[in-house]
């Protein structure tokens, strides 16, 4: 038989033979992709930290038999790159997932969340508190963030920090999440309800920022739906009249660590927050206030009051004149005490 015969029929065996090679690996690895490490097991919490590499996740998935084995997975990946586009989250997987779906919740970032409530006058300082104890953002990082300059004019803010615009709400946020993600979706939140109101807020000659601030004080001083606007009447009121708005919870932002007993010292100290002792609206925001709030300040009652004070019991009485308003002082911080004595 002629050389090159031989050398034609050794070259296309060793090709057929690569070839069937190939062919079996492949159906190896295809079969591995599809079948699951076991018919049945318990969900277990699979977290994908920020910066993971696809080979430490791999790996961690076969150490908690998620997958039986890392070699054909990342094999795959290999070739396909499908895998590069794994998401930071929290996952509930478990062994009986073929390997295949495992990756494709991983790369479309199927993760869980989890509920958190932003109650109505939350600060920006007890946002990052309840984000923490729930286990989705740090703190110190989330409030950070919140008061980042370049973060706030990024959404065309005027203030000083985003305090006013992280929308009160309940939300779904997943463990892993960047606190920069969650805060997007608050404002964002804040623009989707007050967009519909930008008209009325042209209309009442007040800026956006001007609106949030005064609607944050309503908000902290009551938390009766119906006395929104009658107290939003009393502060324009005192504004249009150059009134001081004397509002105890703006003192109380602007002192740091408040540990609860506000003091006259308190109310006479200098601060951008202090309306006892500066004209017309504090600095900026001093919550995060709710769409009732903010329809208050556009849509006041049409009244003369120009004072109101507690009643003990969660209203106000309101006044027309410093005298009745004293007098209404006198009856309710009586009748406070009383209580207070009585439930001693």
């Amino acid at each position: 038989m002629p050389i090159s015969i031989r050398a034609k029929r050794t070259t296309f065996f060793a090709f057929a033979f690569l070839l069937l090679i190939g062919v079996l690996l492949s159906a190896g690895v295809a079969h591995f992709l599809i079948q699951p490490a076991k018919k049945k097991g318990p969900d277990q919490i699979f977290i994908v930290n920020k910066g993971a590499t696809l080979r430490e996740v791999i790996c961690d998935l076969e150490k908690k038999g998620i997958i039986a084995n890392k070699t054909p997975l990342l094999l795959w990946n290999k070739l396909t790159g499908h895998g590069t586009r794994i998401k930071a989250g929290e996952y509930r997987l478990n062994s009986g997932m073929a390997p295949l779906g495992v990756l494709n919740i991983l790369s479309k970032g199927v993760s869980i969340t989890h509920p958190v409530t932003i109650p109505e006058g939350f600060t920006i300082k007890q946002i990052a508190e309840e984000l923490e104890k729930k286990g989705l953002a740090d703190r110190a990082k989330f409030s950070a963030l919140a008061e980042d300059p370049d973060i706030v004019k990024s959404y065309g803010i005027s203030g000083s920090s985003l305090e006013g615009y992280l929308y009160p709400d309940t939300y779904r946020f997943g463990r892993g999440q960047p606190a920069v993600s969650i805060i997007d979706v608050m404002v964002k939140r804040f623009f989707e309800v007050t967009n519909p109101l930008k008209e009325r807020v042209g209309e009442s000659g007040m800026t956006l920022q001007q609106v949030v601030t005064l609607a944050s004080l309503i908000e902290k001083e009551t938390a009766q739906s119906a006395e929104r606007a009658v107290i939003a009447s009393v502060f324009l009121n005192r504004l249009k009249k150059g009134m001081r708005l004397e509002s105890d919870p703006t003192v109380i932002y602007g002192i740091r660590d408040f540990n609860g007993n506000l003091t006259r010292k308190d109310l006479s100290e200098s601060t951008p927050y202090n309306t006892y002792v500066i004209k017309g609206l504090p600095f900026g925001p001093i919550a995060n206030p709710g769409e009732e709030s903010i329809k208050a300040v556009l849509y006041p009652a049409d009244t003369d009051y120009l004072y109101f004070v507690s009643k003990n019991n969660g209203s106000h009485h309101f006044s027309k004149t410093l005298r009745e308003h004293n007098r209404a002082v006198k009856i309710y911080q009586k009748k406070g005490r009383r209580n207070r004595t009585k439930t001693s």
